[in-house]
């Protein structure tokens, strides 16, 4: 039965389980399902200068840190920029001064009033694989002693859960987010914000209020496999699974 203030996704059937996050919608909060938050998401890369209430901040990042984490080792965290003093800061870091005179997203990405940098501890990871509950599984693979022994680096499958979480988050709240990867930079990045050494960057979450002005991605042009072209229901087949 739908909840008291759900708001009915369309075409979704009675009995469905509704998501318990919220959206701020005509000045009020109303309940939104999950399955809206998740085909709402888009990457936004132009915002206001409209801070994002410290409140709603707090428990974003709380959701995130609540994201999967393999053998509960929790080895990710997140370096949290708020206003222009503290995001130039990343911005000097990770990008060129020729870059920004040049690139139409700049002014538009420069404006977002928090940058949130995922990072994570690999070490954290050979550490929790060495104890004893997970050394007798893992010790044939060396998960414990190298990181080039792990297949699927699970710091950052960990940091990727978590971005995905804030998000997903920040969807639910009305803000507008991006994530922006690790291509270049990446020690400069830590070193201009005190990340201690071992520790790695996965990447960066814009969060704030769309202006509106956002530039079309040329990506949303190039078509994306079809549905069963992805889903492969008891093996993989040509035919894969149902549309």
């Amino acid at each position: 039965m739908r909840r008291p203030g759900a708001v009915r996704r369309p075409g979704a059937e009675a009995g469905t389980g509704w998501g318990r996050c919220w959206a701020a919608a005509i000045g009020r909060l109303v309940r939104v399902d999950l399955h809206d938050a998740v085909a709402a998401r888009r990457m936004v890369r132009s915002f206001s200068e409209r801070p994002v209430a410290a409140g709603v901040l707090d428990q974003l990042l709380r959701d995130a840190l609540r994201a999967p984490t393999a053998g509960n080792t929790a080895g990710t965290a997140w370096v949290v920029l708020r206003g222009p003093a503290e995001t130039s800061r990343y911005w000097d870091a990770a990008t060129t001064n020729a870059w920004r005179t040049s690139s139409r997203r700049w002014p538009g990405l420069s404006r977002a009033p928090v940058v949130a940098v995922a990072v994570a501890s690999p070490a954290a990871y050979l550490a929790r694989y060495s104890e004893q509950d997970k050394a007798a599984a893992a010790s044939d693979l060396g998960l414990g002693r190298a990181e080039d022994a792990w297949p699927v680096p699970y710091w950052f499958a960990d940091a990727a859960f978590g971005v995905m979480t804030l998000l997903l988050g920040a969807t639910s709240e009305g803000l507008g987010a991006c994530f922006l990867g690790n291509f270049r930079s990446e020690r400069a990045v830590l070193d201009a914000l005190g990340v201690p050494e071992g520790w790695r960057l996965f990447g960066a979450v814009l969060l704030g209020y769309p202006d509106g002005n956002d530039l079309r991605s040329a990506s949303l042009d190039r078509p994306r496999p079809g549905v069963a072209e992805r889903l492969h229901h008891g093996g993989w087949s040509d035919a894969g699974g149902s549309s």
